[in-house]
């Protein structure tokens, strides 16, 4: 039987933008998304810790080192720029395939640095 379990999380990550022109996606520091093991189109969840929106959406890169936490189309209206997210990406396994792996957690700084990976 397969299960559904969080693969990894971007904690506390400081939206730094929002665009409403656009289809909708989050875009995301690809220095951020490889610590996070999340790919390009990927779909995630993205928490707001400030008002407690939910969301699902895909990823699209944004340039290594920016720092980019930018919702777009209709997942700007979900969050406004300072609030702090959480991003989730998730992955189906078996029970028996997931006693292999454990999440991860990235840990950032006001930048939206990486600080931690736990």
């Amino acid at each position: 039987m397969m299960r559904i379990y969080c693969k990894s999380k971007l904690h506390k990550v400081k939206v730094t933008a929002l665009e409403l022109d656009y289809d909708g996606s989050i875009e995301i520091d690809t220095r951020l998304m490889e610590a996070a093991d999340i790919e390009p189109w990927e779909q995630v969840q993205v928490v707001n810790l400030e008002n407690g929106n939910r969301i699902w959406t895909y990823v699209i890169p944004a340039r290594e080192g920016s720092g980019t936490i930018a919702l777009k189309g209709p997942a700007a209206r979900t969050a406004m720029v300072g609030d702090r997210v959480i991003v989730i990406s998730y992955i189906y396994a078996t029970p028996e395939e997931w006693q292999q792996r454990e999440p991860l957690t990235v840990l950032v700084d006001e930048k939206n640095n990486v600080v931690d990976i736990k």
